[in-house]
């Protein structure tokens, strides 16, 4: 089994553990103190989506950091089990784990959510198909956290409000561009 601690919060230095799946790819540790930094530390009270949750770590990083709930999808049986696995050792009764496709969850439900965490699979198109659907879930004053294979760029839709990378990953927050 693979591994990644958590960074910070009632969790920090809790170890998750995973299978090897294609496709999986952790947020690395440094990235992840740069989302949480970007994102002011403190989740309290928000509602989070984390739409590739593979190992979980930046949705368990979320809950450690007093997020009120967060909705965590995977599609691929091995790392939903060990998903389950981690929400049991972590009592993290604030995690709603789903076994589903991201695209139909958006399509099945309406909920808005403070901050949207995807990092999909690369090289399947996948920004292409979520983020026009993405800003119907975002609360009004939402984020969205982008992993991704290249750049982004603020468009029509999107105002990129922070980028950087970290060896073949860009990373990104967006908020969804004023109509």
């Amino acid at each position: 089994m693979n591994q990644v601690r958590l960074n910070a919060g009632v969790w920090r230095s809790r170890i998750l553990k995973f299978p090897d799946a294609e496709g999986l790819r952790p947020t690395s540790d440094r990235v992840r103190q740069t989302l949480f930094n970007w994102l002011g530390q403190e989740m309290t009270g928000k509602t989070c989506l984390d739409l590739f949750a593979g190992t979980g770590a930046l949705g368990f990083e979320a809950l450690s950091r007093n997020a009120r709930q967060v909705t965590m999808l995977e599609l691929a049986k091995a790392p939903f089990q060990a998903l389950l696995q981690n929400q049991r050792l972590l009592g993290a009764t604030q995690a709603d784990l789903r076994q589903m496709d991201a695209l139909q969850f958006l399509a099945q439900n309406q909920q808005r959510f403070d901050v949207i965490f995807c990092d999909p699979p690369y090289h399947k198109q996948w920004l292409d198909k979520l983020l026009p659907q993405l800003a119907s879930h975002l609360a009004a004053d939402g984020l969205l956290y982008v992993e991704a294979e290249y750049a982004l760029k603020s468009d029509s839709d999107w105002q990129v409000i922070k980028s950087g990378k970290a060896g073949q990953v860009f990373y990104h927050l967006l908020q969804a561009a004023q109509a």
